[in-house]
């Protein structure tokens, strides 16, 4: 028997009935080249390229090896030689790959020049082009083969491969002896120890992130037990005190439980995604993705892609395929923040998105199940938008089947000092500063500001604080100007109400403040005489006239 004389047709036996096919006389399956690459990307991305290609090479040798006695057991061979050229030949007939017409082996000087490899086509589609040569299983598949049938150790290495940008694959088939130091740092993927090695190192660094992961999350629970001693374990990461957050969260806590679409309003910064994440992880999709997007930062065309994902060649620069947010968050939540942003044309592609539970990709006829809950959120008045004619009604109502309003910092003045508190732990914590916390000046000003940029800028706001604050406390000082400069507007706060007298002596003494002492001119602002004036500082223990 010679190399040439194989044939497909006769080496291919299917048991219709039996379900059992057999090539070269040996039991074999049929396997997806797609699959295949799944598994690469699979192994890549959970185990790291060194494992990957180690499992990959030594699976490629294992079968060479047994492919190698398969043939050696089923035909009679003229020589040994064309029982080692046969290896070319079957491999060939099994689509793995194509030997260029007039090429030579891989044990010989030139070495092998190989066309259509399934594994570098493969890795193109998963990864794009690579750094370096891709065809991992078929050098272990092509060294098996030779060691078996040469009686010696042979290790196939590539030097040119489609993987890497290169029109065909070039091998070479060499001892380790012959190899010598040029590549010896491959060798090492045809040893056992190399896999156990790498898996090591992969179980040692999920568990070290996992350790520091914990280490940081007892820092932040202790960080945040100390700033807010007085309220109870904060829920889920949100720090509530006042009655109307506690009903916000009350309401995300038992929404979550069911999978409706939930629509979360409220003025920029003031906790929707926060309180979305409490939907998220109070819900049984819990331990799936939380992904969210903002769908006003990006234009219409690439929003859609980002979305819903693309084809390959579905426009300049797809040069894969590639999965959009839907597929991502899948048995998971997917945010869609700033939903009013978005055009009045992508509007009804959400809509059949969200009401089929069915995404398309950009310049691809499939359609793809997805299984998300959706959670929408703006700072826009959805409803007005409607009237106005710029949101679909449609899409409207089938966001709004649940409605979480947030609202503003300014509107629950009871959560800005226990929310400072934790932030400026937070923040003292990153910046490995002892601050306590702040001076009683200081946290009366916090609370007479507006705060117009909600949660967000009061983070900001101790970020600075604690960056400023030249000893172990914040003082008014260390506060932004316009924080400093807040009027002195009374404030009132459940469990903390001053009397009258108090709150009208605090109001003159800061008028008398602002005039810089001037009695005459206080009086004639606070609209009473000066006389009046004067008694009332008197009984404050505030004495001295100040001509004006």
């Amino acid at each position: 028997m010679r190399a040439d004389d194989l044939d497909h047709k006769e080496l291919l036996e299917m048991d219709a009935e039996g379900g059992v096919i057999r090539f070269a006389g040996q039991r074999a399956i049929l396997l997806d080249a797609v699959a295949m690459g799944l598994l690469r990307k699979y192994l890549v991305e959970n185990f790291g390229v060194t494992a990957a290609r180690t499992v990959l090479t030594q699976f490629g040798f294992a079968h060479g090896w047994r492919m190698a006695e398969a043939m050696l057991a089923e035909f009679t061979w003229d020589n040994d030689e064309q029982w080692r050229q046969a290896g070319a030949r079957i491999h060939t007939l099994g689509g793995l790959f194509r030997l260029e017409p007039g090429s030579a082996d891989a044990l010989s000087t030139e070495g092998a020049l190989l066309t259509a490899s399934y594994e570098a086509e493969q890795h193109l589609l998963h990864f794009g082009r690579a750094d370096a040569p891709t065809c991992w299983t078929i050098c272990g598949l092509i060294s098996g083969y030779l060691t078996r049938t040469s009686g010696k150790e042979i290790f196939v290495l590539e030097d040119r491969c489609v993987g890497d940008g290169h029109a065909n694959c070039h091998l070479f088939g060499r001892t380790r002896e012959e190899w010598g130091d040029e590549r010896s740092s491959e060798l090492r993927f045809f040893e056992a120890k190399t896999l156990k090695d790498c898996l090591d190192v992969s179980l040692h660094r999920v568990t070290e992130t996992l350790k520091a992961a914990e280490r940081k999350l007892r820092e932040h629970n202790r960080a945040l037990t100390l700033a807010v001693p007085e309220l109870a374990e904060p829920v889920l990461g949100v720090v509530v005190k006042s009655e109307a957050m506690r009903r916000i969260v009350d309401l995300a806590r038992r929404v979550a439980k069911v999978d409706s679409t939930v629509l979360i309003t409220g003025e920029s910064g003031s906790g929707k995604e926060r309180i979305a994440r409490v939907v998220h992880e109070e819900s049984t999709r819990a331990s799936g993705p939380f992904i969210a997007v903002n769908c006003g930062a990006i234009t219409e065309s690439l929003l859609e892609s980002e979305l819903f994902g693309h084809a390959r060649g579905a426009f300049t620069g797809a040069s894969q395929d590639r999965p959009g947010l839907f597929e991502a968050a899948n048995r998971g939540t997917l945010l869609l923040d700033e939903i009013g942003e978005v055009t009045p044309a992508m509007q009804v592609k959400l809509l059949r998105a969200i009401q089929e539970r069915e995404i398309r990709r950009v310049g691809e006829n499939k359609v793809r199940k997805v299984d998300v809950r959706i959670i929408a959120a703006t700072n826009r008045n959805l409803a007005q938008c409607v009237t106005d004619g710029a949101f679909r009604q449609d899409l409207y109502y089938r966001l709004k089947v649940v409605e979480l309003h947030v609202p503003a910092l300014r509107d629950r003045r009871e959560d800005i000092l226990p929310l400072a508190r934790v932030l400026l732990a937070g923040s003292a914590l990153w910046m490995k500063r002892k601050i306590s916390g702040f001076s009683p000046a200081a946290a009366d000003q916090l609370l007479r500001y507006a705060w117009p940029g909600n949660v967000r800028e009061l983070e900001n706001a101790m970020e600075r604080a604690v960056a400023l604050a030249p000893g172990t406390r914040v003082e008014v000082e260390d506060l932004p100007e316009e924080v400093r400069q807040a009027p002195g507007k009374p404030v009132a706060i459940p469990g903390q109400v001053q009397p009258l007298e108090d709150v009208e002596r605090d109001y003159i003494l800061s008028v008398l403040e602002l005039n810089k002492g001037n009695q005459t001119h206080a009086a004639r602002q606070l609209k009473i005489g000066t006389a009046t004036l004067y008694r009332k500082l008197k009984s404050y223990g505030v004495g001295g006239v100040v001509p004006a």
